[in-house]
């Protein structure tokens, strides 16, 4: 079930993909300029190289491969290594593990809820609304040019407890998320070769669930 807890973590924070910044811009800026990206935007798509840093066992997940999305809380993940699937249609979620031969599925009604990362990404949330800007600098790296944003909800939440933008100064694009959990853990996903309106079919996220696979309701 860790895979699923990592997934839903990024999954939620799927929609801070594309945010273009102003120059010289400030935290709250940042933010104004997220919000409004993510209006004007209808789709997009790129490839994920994804790591889970446990802080407690030091265990660590890698993950990779190409990622689509498409507002209303259409979304679908097609990891290479391991082999699955994560998709929503904005109705339903499937996570498809062919391997085990076996689906999980759950009305995303029941994932994403307001005052919650998810509602964002089903254009339902508001950023500046569920959080507060407790950082936002240049990167510390002479190899990087990147502005980092860092943001922590206004209101508990058990599985996001800090969100690390990083965000470089040429494209004005979210490169890599950082999430941390209440106890440290960090899902770090990296976003390479990024395309937005490329006029993704509704199609594209629907799941038919191959004959014989075992049915599971996630969690």
């Amino acid at each position: 079930m860790k895979r699923i807890s990592l997934l839903s973590v990024t999954f939620a924070l799927f929609s801070l993909l594309f945010a273009p910044l102003a120059f010289g811009a400030t935290g709250p800026s940042v933010l104004a300029e997220i919000q409004k990206r993510y209006e004007s935007t209808n789709d997009i798509e790129a490839g994920f190289l994804q790591e889970y840093i446990g802080k407690v066992m030091k265990q660590q997940l890698k993950q990779e491969g190409k990622v689509y999305f498409k507002k209303k809380g259409m979304m679908r993940w097609d990891y290479r290594t391991p082999n699955q699937k994560f998709i929503s249609d904005g109705l339903t979620l499937w996570y498809y593990q062919p391997e085990e031969n076996q689906v999980f599925v759950s009305d995303v009604s029941k994932v994403i809820k307001e005052k919650t990362p998810l509602a964002f990404l089903a254009g339902e949330g508001d950023l500046s609304r569920e959080f507060k800007i407790a950082s936002f600098k240049e990167s510390a790296s002479p190899k990087e040019e990147d502005y980092v944003l860092e943001l922590i909800p206004k209101e508990p939440n058990a599985i996001l407890s800090k969100l690390t933008l990083t965000i470089d100064k040429k494209s004005y694009y979210v490169v890599q998320v950082d999430v941390f959990d209440g106890l440290g853990n960090v899902t770090r996903t990296r976003f390479i070769d990024m395309k937005t309106n490329v006029g993704l079919l509704d199609s594209f996220f629907q799941f038919t669930i191959p004959p014989g696979t075992e049915v599971l309701k996630m969690q």
